[in-house]
Protein backbone atom coordinates (compact mmCIF):
# COMPACT_ATOMS: atom_id res chain seq x y z
CA UNK A 1 0.00 0.00 0.00
CA UNK A 2 1.16 3.09 -0.69
CA UNK A 3 1.60 6.33 1.72
CA UNK A 4 -1.08 8.22 0.12
CA UNK A 5 -3.56 5.98 0.35
CA UNK A 6 -2.45 4.75 4.48
CA UNK A 7 -2.54 8.32 4.71
CA UNK A 8 -5.97 8.76 2.63
CA UNK A 9 -6.95 6.01 5.04
CA UNK A 10 -6.14 7.62 8.29
CA UNK A 11 -7.48 10.97 7.54
CA UNK A 12 -10.61 11.88 9.62
CA UNK A 13 -13.65 11.82 7.13
CA UNK A 14 -15.18 15.51 6.53
CA UNK A 15 -19.07 15.11 7.63
CA UNK A 16 -20.51 18.33 6.42
CA UNK A 17 -23.73 19.27 8.32
CA UNK A 18 -26.53 21.31 7.26
CA UNK A 19 -29.75 21.66 9.19
CA UNK A 20 -28.18 19.12 12.09
CA UNK A 21 -28.04 16.39 9.24
CA UNK A 22 -24.82 15.43 8.23
CA UNK A 23 -23.62 14.19 4.66
CA UNK A 24 -20.65 12.56 3.34
CA UNK A 25 -19.99 13.75 -0.39
CA UNK A 26 -17.14 11.66 -1.66
CA UNK A 27 -17.48 8.08 -3.07
CA UNK A 28 -14.55 7.11 -1.37
CA UNK A 29 -15.34 8.57 2.11
CA UNK A 30 -18.64 6.75 1.34
CA UNK A 31 -17.07 3.10 0.63
CA UNK A 32 -14.64 3.53 3.60
CA UNK A 33 -17.35 4.25 6.13
CA UNK A 34 -19.24 0.89 5.21
CA UNK A 35 -16.12 -1.55 4.82
CA UNK A 36 -13.72 -0.08 7.45
CA UNK A 37 -16.60 1.33 9.84
CA UNK A 38 -19.70 -1.34 9.20
CA UNK A 39 -22.03 1.85 8.68
CA UNK A 40 -24.02 1.88 6.00
CA UNK A 41 -26.24 5.61 5.91
CA UNK A 42 -28.86 6.13 3.45
CA UNK A 43 -28.16 7.79 -0.25
CA UNK A 44 -30.31 10.44 -1.08
CA UNK A 45 -28.96 11.80 -3.86
CA UNK A 46 -30.41 11.38 -7.97
CA UNK A 47 -28.05 9.76 -10.58
CA UNK A 48 -28.42 11.10 -13.85
CA UNK A 49 -30.08 9.59 -16.91
CA UNK A 50 -31.92 7.44 -14.84
CA UNK A 51 -35.96 7.69 -14.77
CA UNK A 52 -36.27 5.64 -11.44
CA UNK A 53 -35.01 8.07 -9.06
CA UNK A 54 -36.66 6.33 -6.02
CA UNK A 55 -35.39 2.76 -6.62
CA UNK A 56 -31.05 3.66 -7.22
CA UNK A 57 -29.95 6.65 -5.61
CA UNK A 58 -26.32 8.31 -4.97
CA UNK A 59 -24.02 10.52 -3.23
CA UNK A 60 -24.66 12.30 -0.68
CA UNK A 61 -25.31 9.62 2.05
CA UNK A 62 -26.46 11.07 4.62
CA UNK A 63 -25.78 9.46 8.25
CA UNK A 64 -28.07 8.43 10.84
CA UNK A 65 -27.37 10.60 14.28
CA UNK A 66 -26.43 7.48 15.83
CA UNK A 67 -23.48 6.52 13.07
CA UNK A 68 -22.81 10.43 13.47
CA UNK A 69 -21.96 10.12 16.80
CA UNK A 70 -20.04 6.79 16.30
CA UNK A 71 -17.44 7.94 13.87
CA UNK A 72 -16.85 10.98 15.70
CA UNK A 73 -16.35 9.41 19.28
CA UNK A 74 -13.67 6.75 17.59
CA UNK A 75 -11.78 9.84 16.03
CA UNK A 76 -12.83 8.67 11.99
CA UNK A 77 -14.46 11.61 11.61
CA UNK A 78 -14.94 15.48 11.84
CA UNK A 79 -17.81 17.78 11.68
CA UNK A 80 -18.31 20.53 9.67
CA UNK A 81 -20.61 23.61 9.25
CA UNK A 82 -20.90 23.21 5.81
CA UNK A 83 -22.71 26.60 4.98
CA UNK A 84 -20.22 28.79 6.99
CA UNK A 85 -17.40 27.08 5.16
CA UNK A 86 -18.92 28.64 1.84
CA UNK A 87 -16.97 31.81 1.67
CA UNK A 88 -17.98 34.58 -0.37
CA UNK A 89 -16.07 34.13 -3.69
CA UNK A 90 -13.65 36.68 -4.87
CA UNK A 91 -13.83 38.67 -8.29
CA UNK A 92 -10.73 36.69 -9.31
CA UNK A 93 -12.29 33.17 -7.99
CA UNK A 94 -15.57 34.26 -10.00
CA UNK A 95 -13.59 35.05 -12.83
CA UNK A 96 -11.38 31.53 -12.68
CA UNK A 97 -14.73 29.65 -12.31
CA UNK A 98 -15.75 31.03 -15.79
CA UNK A 99 -13.11 30.36 -17.64
CA UNK A 100 -13.27 26.63 -16.88
CA UNK A 101 -16.39 26.54 -17.60
CA UNK A 102 -16.29 28.04 -21.52
CA UNK A 103 -13.03 26.31 -21.73
CA UNK A 104 -15.24 23.08 -21.06
CA UNK A 105 -17.87 24.18 -23.13
CA UNK A 106 -15.60 24.80 -25.98
CA UNK A 107 -13.89 21.18 -25.55
CA UNK A 108 -17.26 19.83 -25.26
CA UNK A 109 -18.14 21.81 -28.68
CA UNK A 110 -15.04 20.80 -30.84
CA UNK A 111 -15.43 16.98 -29.96
CA UNK A 112 -18.90 16.88 -31.34
CA UNK A 113 -17.76 18.58 -34.76
CA UNK A 114 -15.10 16.41 -34.89
CA UNK A 115 -17.42 13.52 -33.94
CA UNK A 116 -19.96 14.77 -36.98
CA UNK A 117 -17.27 15.29 -39.32
CA UNK A 118 -15.94 11.42 -39.17
CA UNK A 119 -20.01 10.44 -39.19
CA UNK A 120 -19.96 12.57 -42.18
CA UNK A 121 -17.06 11.09 -44.05
CA UNK A 122 -18.04 7.33 -43.25
CA UNK A 123 -21.85 7.69 -43.94
CA UNK A 124 -22.89 8.26 -40.89
CA UNK A 125 -24.80 11.80 -42.19
CA UNK A 126 -26.78 9.72 -44.58
CA UNK A 127 -28.04 7.83 -41.99
CA UNK A 128 -29.15 10.82 -39.91
CA UNK A 129 -30.73 12.54 -43.23
CA UNK A 130 -32.87 8.81 -44.11
CA UNK A 131 -34.03 9.22 -40.38
CA UNK A 132 -35.01 12.87 -40.80
CA UNK A 133 -36.72 11.99 -43.76
CA UNK A 134 -38.66 9.71 -41.85
CA UNK A 135 -39.58 11.87 -39.46
CA UNK A 136 -40.62 14.23 -41.55
CA UNK A 137 -42.86 12.01 -43.45
CA UNK A 138 -44.77 10.45 -39.75
CA UNK A 139 -45.16 14.60 -38.92
CA UNK A 140 -46.72 15.05 -42.37
CA UNK A 141 -49.10 12.32 -41.97
CA UNK A 142 -49.86 12.84 -38.31
CA UNK A 143 -50.73 16.62 -39.68
CA UNK A 144 -53.01 15.11 -42.29
CA UNK A 145 -55.07 12.81 -40.17
CA UNK A 146 -55.70 16.05 -37.57
CA UNK A 147 -56.61 18.07 -40.76
CA UNK A 148 -58.91 14.89 -41.65
CA UNK A 149 -60.51 14.90 -38.37
CA UNK A 150 -61.13 18.43 -38.35
CA UNK A 151 -63.03 18.56 -41.79
CA UNK A 152 -64.93 15.56 -40.11
CA UNK A 153 -65.88 17.00 -36.99
CA UNK A 154 -67.11 20.35 -39.01
CA UNK A 155 -63.91 22.74 -37.97
CA UNK A 156 -61.90 24.45 -40.68
CA UNK A 157 -58.88 22.98 -41.87
CA UNK A 158 -57.12 26.19 -41.48
CA UNK A 159 -56.40 25.78 -37.81
CA UNK A 160 -54.00 23.25 -38.33
CA UNK A 161 -51.96 24.99 -41.06
CA UNK A 162 -48.61 25.97 -39.98
CA UNK A 163 -47.31 28.65 -38.37
CA UNK A 164 -44.59 29.56 -40.83
CA UNK A 165 -47.19 30.04 -43.64
CA UNK A 166 -49.87 32.48 -41.64
CA UNK A 167 -49.11 35.81 -42.18
CA UNK A 168 -46.92 37.59 -39.17
CA UNK A 169 -48.53 39.88 -36.61
CA UNK A 170 -47.72 44.04 -37.22
CA UNK A 171 -45.49 44.99 -34.57
CA UNK A 172 -45.97 48.13 -33.60
CA UNK A 173 -43.06 50.37 -33.97
CA UNK A 174 -41.59 51.79 -30.54
CA UNK A 175 -41.66 55.35 -29.33
CA UNK A 176 -38.41 57.56 -29.76
CA UNK A 177 -38.42 57.56 -25.88
CA UNK A 178 -38.52 53.87 -25.53
CA UNK A 179 -35.56 53.71 -28.08
CA UNK A 180 -33.64 56.15 -25.92
CA UNK A 181 -34.12 54.09 -22.97
CA UNK A 182 -33.69 51.13 -24.69
CA UNK A 183 -30.14 52.37 -25.87
CA UNK A 184 -29.24 53.48 -22.57
CA UNK A 185 -30.29 50.52 -20.79
CA UNK A 186 -28.59 48.17 -23.34
CA UNK A 187 -24.90 48.45 -22.70
CA UNK A 188 -25.33 48.10 -18.60
CA UNK A 189 -27.41 44.87 -18.96
CA UNK A 190 -25.21 43.43 -21.76
CA UNK A 191 -22.50 44.37 -19.50
CA UNK A 192 -23.65 43.02 -15.53
CA UNK A 193 -24.69 39.74 -17.97
CA UNK A 194 -21.22 39.38 -19.40
CA UNK A 195 -19.27 39.88 -16.33
CA UNK A 196 -21.54 36.78 -14.36
CA UNK A 197 -21.58 34.65 -17.55
CA UNK A 198 -18.90 35.27 -20.18
CA UNK A 199 -18.94 32.27 -21.95
CA UNK A 200 -22.35 33.00 -23.00
CA UNK A 201 -21.20 35.71 -24.97
CA UNK A 202 -18.03 33.30 -26.65
CA UNK A 203 -20.83 30.58 -27.56
CA UNK A 204 -22.65 31.19 -30.67
CA UNK A 205 -23.51 27.76 -31.45
CA UNK A 206 -26.77 25.84 -30.81
CA UNK A 207 -25.17 22.81 -29.90
CA UNK A 208 -26.00 21.86 -26.26
CA UNK A 209 -23.56 21.42 -23.87
CA UNK A 210 -22.88 20.06 -20.15
CA UNK A 211 -22.32 22.28 -17.62
CA UNK A 212 -20.15 20.06 -14.93
CA UNK A 213 -21.16 21.28 -11.00
CA UNK A 214 -19.04 19.22 -9.10
CA UNK A 215 -20.63 17.00 -6.38
CA UNK A 216 -17.90 18.00 -3.32
CA UNK A 217 -17.80 21.45 -2.58
CA UNK A 218 -13.88 21.19 -1.34
CA UNK A 219 -12.92 21.51 -5.10
CA UNK A 220 -14.49 25.07 -5.14
CA UNK A 221 -11.14 27.41 -4.75
CA UNK A 222 -14.03 29.51 -1.95
CA UNK A 223 -14.76 26.26 -0.20
CA UNK A 224 -12.47 26.77 3.64
CA UNK A 225 -13.53 24.75 6.30
CA UNK A 226 -10.55 25.37 8.20
CA UNK A 227 -12.70 27.91 10.73
CA UNK A 228 -15.55 25.57 11.23
CA UNK A 229 -14.10 21.93 11.86
CA UNK A 230 -15.32 20.28 15.10
CA UNK A 231 -13.52 16.86 16.21
CA UNK A 232 -15.44 16.37 18.80
CA UNK A 233 -19.29 16.37 19.74
CA UNK A 234 -18.99 18.77 22.59
CA UNK A 235 -17.16 21.58 20.81
CA UNK A 236 -19.97 20.92 17.51
CA UNK A 237 -22.76 21.40 20.19
CA UNK A 238 -21.36 24.47 21.54
CA UNK A 239 -20.76 26.42 18.05
CA UNK A 240 -24.61 25.15 17.78
CA UNK A 241 -23.67 23.29 14.81
CA UNK A 242 -24.64 19.20 16.17
CA UNK A 243 -27.00 18.75 19.44
CA UNK A 244 -27.31 15.10 19.21
CA UNK A 245 -27.46 13.11 21.63
CA UNK A 246 -29.67 16.06 24.01
CA UNK A 247 -32.47 14.13 26.00
CA UNK A 248 -32.57 10.27 28.04
CA UNK A 249 -33.70 8.43 24.80
CA UNK A 250 -31.50 10.08 22.16
CA UNK A 251 -28.59 8.74 24.47
CA UNK A 252 -30.35 5.56 25.09
CA UNK A 253 -30.04 4.96 21.25
CA UNK A 254 -26.62 5.87 20.98
CA UNK A 255 -25.49 3.51 23.60
CA UNK A 256 -27.55 0.55 22.16
CA UNK A 257 -26.32 1.41 18.59
CA UNK A 258 -22.83 1.43 19.80
CA UNK A 259 -22.97 -1.79 21.78
CA UNK A 260 -24.28 -3.60 18.97
CA UNK A 261 -21.99 -1.89 16.39
CA UNK A 262 -18.98 -3.45 18.67
CA UNK A 263 -20.35 -6.55 18.86
CA UNK A 264 -19.38 -6.80 15.00
CA UNK A 265 -23.06 -6.07 13.51
CA UNK A 266 -24.51 -4.22 10.95
CA UNK A 267 -27.38 -1.47 11.71
CA UNK A 268 -30.08 -0.09 9.32
CA UNK A 269 -33.59 1.72 9.87
CA UNK A 270 -36.23 -1.08 11.57
CA UNK A 271 -39.34 1.23 11.02
CA UNK A 272 -41.02 -0.93 8.56
CA UNK A 273 -40.55 -3.71 11.46
CA UNK A 274 -41.53 -2.04 14.38
CA UNK A 275 -38.70 -0.99 15.88
CA UNK A 276 -35.74 1.47 16.20
CA UNK A 277 -33.10 -0.92 14.16
CA UNK A 278 -32.69 -4.03 12.13
CA UNK A 279 -29.48 -5.97 12.67
CA UNK A 280 -27.44 -7.59 9.98
CA UNK A 281 -24.88 -10.37 11.09
CA UNK A 282 -23.16 -9.04 7.79
CA UNK A 283 -23.22 -6.15 5.18
CA UNK A 284 -26.95 -5.87 4.04
CA UNK A 285 -26.18 -6.49 0.84
CA UNK A 286 -25.33 -10.08 1.29
CA UNK A 287 -27.30 -10.73 4.55
CA UNK A 288 -30.72 -10.69 5.85
CA UNK A 289 -31.76 -8.96 9.52
CA UNK A 290 -31.93 -11.21 12.47
CA UNK A 291 -33.29 -9.02 14.63
CA UNK A 292 -35.31 -5.53 15.02
CA UNK A 293 -34.25 -3.82 17.63
CA UNK A 294 -36.32 -1.68 20.06
CA UNK A 295 -34.34 0.64 22.90
CA UNK A 296 -35.60 1.06 25.90
CA UNK A 297 -34.75 3.90 27.59
CA UNK A 298 -34.04 2.09 31.32
CA UNK A 299 -34.03 -1.81 32.16
CA UNK A 300 -36.78 -1.44 34.07
CA UNK A 301 -38.71 0.39 31.48
CA UNK A 302 -42.94 -1.34 31.65
CA UNK A 303 -43.90 -3.05 28.97
CA UNK A 304 -47.80 -3.67 28.41
CA UNK A 305 -48.21 -7.49 27.65
CA UNK A 306 -49.83 -6.40 24.42
CA UNK A 307 -46.81 -4.94 23.67
CA UNK A 308 -44.86 -7.95 24.23
CA UNK A 309 -47.53 -10.36 21.78
CA UNK A 310 -46.85 -7.86 18.80
CA UNK A 311 -43.52 -7.67 19.22
CA UNK A 312 -42.99 -11.36 18.97
CA UNK A 313 -45.78 -11.61 16.27
CA UNK A 314 -44.34 -9.19 14.19
CA UNK A 315 -40.92 -10.25 14.17
CA UNK A 316 -41.62 -13.89 13.89
CA UNK A 317 -44.11 -13.02 10.70
CA UNK A 318 -41.00 -11.35 9.34
CA UNK A 319 -38.99 -14.18 9.94
CA UNK A 320 -36.85 -12.11 12.81
CA UNK A 321 -36.55 -11.95 16.47
CA UNK A 322 -37.29 -9.01 17.83
CA UNK A 323 -34.91 -7.25 20.42
CA UNK A 324 -35.96 -5.50 23.50
CA UNK A 325 -32.35 -3.23 24.54
CA UNK A 326 -32.54 -1.74 27.93
CA UNK A 327 -30.01 1.17 28.38
CA UNK A 328 -28.78 2.00 31.58
CA UNK A 329 -27.81 5.71 31.94
CA UNK A 330 -25.91 5.15 34.85
CA UNK A 331 -23.68 2.01 33.84
CA UNK A 332 -23.71 2.93 30.61
CA UNK A 333 -24.72 -0.64 30.01
CA UNK A 334 -27.47 -2.73 27.57
CA UNK A 335 -29.31 -5.34 28.46
CA UNK A 336 -30.66 -7.56 25.79
CA UNK A 337 -33.95 -9.67 26.11
CA UNK A 338 -35.21 -11.13 22.38
CA UNK A 339 -39.25 -12.33 22.02
CA UNK A 340 -40.13 -15.39 19.35
CA UNK A 341 -43.14 -16.45 18.75
CA UNK A 342 -43.33 -19.85 20.11
CA UNK A 343 -46.57 -21.40 18.69
CA UNK A 344 -47.28 -24.12 20.94
CA UNK A 345 -50.11 -25.97 19.77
Amino acid sequence: MSSSTRDDDERPIPLRVANQKAYVWDVEDVARIRSKYRLCGILAGTLPHLSQQNVFLGIPLVLLPEEVVLLVEQGAAILIDDPAAHKPPSPAQIAQWHAEQTESMKTQLAGIESKNAKESQGGGRALSEEAQRKRKEREERKRAAKAAKALAEGEEASVFTPASEAAPAPVASPSKTEERESSAATPSNTKESSSFFPFQQTSSSATPHTIVVPAPSSSLPWYDPSSCSYSTIDAARAAGVWSYPATLEERARCGVFKSLWEQGYFMGIGIKFGGEYLVYPGDPLRYHSHFTATVLEAPTTTLRPMEIVAHGRLGTATKKAHLLCGWDDDKKEVSYLSIEWAGFG
